[in-house]
């Protein structure tokens, strides 16, 4: 019979597959970088495989190691499902986590106040960027867990809500009859973005971007004050915005699909906590925004 693999290899193996780097890796795991290299070594020897390409400085898996990758977190995660099941200890700690500003303004109340009260020794240190910023972030290792907008660049992640996407005015506002038509959006890397110009173009409408930014509250301000129309998922919508759409000529947009992921040592304990209350939270969501902005 088969010896099992090493956790400690696996561990190891995903953070250089998360960060690209077995420097960076090696610190993440606490170990030397020569101990993180020989770990590495056994592994491929173990499977009979290489892993992992070396480019100079930077590395990236091969097709076996984004194999192994997938399996290797899964096992990473029931190994820290079992040790949780075991343990009675209160939970207790500090996490970084990071969220899109889209979702800042109307979800972080709601989700992190009710998380807080039922885990009062959990710290959760938060970042508000756009989903690419947090990406590299998670890649750099500033974060354990992030929430973003899967398709930004990657398509990867814990897929857990899918949200309709709106046009939106101001109530009562003269920027939907504006010529060329006047668009607020996020800058060029923004998936929102690359979707929307996408159909605009496709449906021939004239058509001007009047306002970029990468602050969902100034582009939502934006549409406030009647500079321009703009489009934004449901749980983003606000009070004072008009739904607006085919009606006025205006093309479907594809469906904000909204992910999470986490580095490969952020599972069991703490992590799940705040991972589960996300999930939870946001599908209570369901058709409560939209109901609120359209008043």
């Amino acid at each position: 019979m088969a010896a099992p693999l090493d956790l400690d290899q696996l561990q190891s193996f995903c953070a250089i597959a998360d960060c690209g780097s077995f420097t960076e890796a090696a610190r993440r795991v606490n170990k030397t970088q020569s101990a993180v290299s020989m770990q590495i070594k056994r592994l491929e020897e173990r499977l009979g495989q290489t892993l992992l390409a070396r480019d100079g400085r930077s590395v990236s898996l091969t097709h076996h190691g984004e194999v192994l990758y997938e399996r290797a977190r899964k096992m990473l995660r029931t190994n820290a499902e079992i040790l949780d099941h075991f343990n009675d200890s209160d939970l207790a700690g500090s996490i970084r986590f990071g969220v899109p500003d889209d979702y800042a303004v109307r979800l972080l109340p709601v989700i992190l106040s009710s998380f807080q009260r039922t885990h009062p020794r959990i710290a959760v240190d938060v970042s508000c960027m756009a989903s690419e910023e947090l990406l590299n972030g998670m890649k750099a290792g500033r974060y354990d867990l992030i929430v973003f907008t899967q398709g930004t660049d990657h398509n990867f992640g814990e897929l857990f809500r899918t949200e309709k996407m709106f046009w939106v005015a101001s109530h009562g506002g003269r920027a939907l009859a504006s010529e060329p038509l006047a668009i607020a959006c996020g800058p060029n890397c923004c998936i929102w973005r690359k979707d929307a110009m996408e159909q605009l173009d496709r449906s021939g409408l004239d058509y001007r971007v009047a306002y970029t930014s990468s602050n969902a509250t100034a582009i939502s301000s934006a549409v406030l004050s009647d500079l321009a129309i703009g489009f934004l998922p449901e749980s983003a919508l606000q009070p004072g915005m008009r739904v607006i759409g085919e009606e006025y000529g205006l093309p479907r947009l594809a469906d904000a699909q909204i992910a999470l992921t986490r580095a490969s040592h952020a599972y069991g304990g703490i992590y799940d906590a705040l991972a589960n209350h996300i999930v939870q939270s946001m599908g209570n969501l369901e058709g409560v925004v939209q109901v609120e902005a359209a008043e």
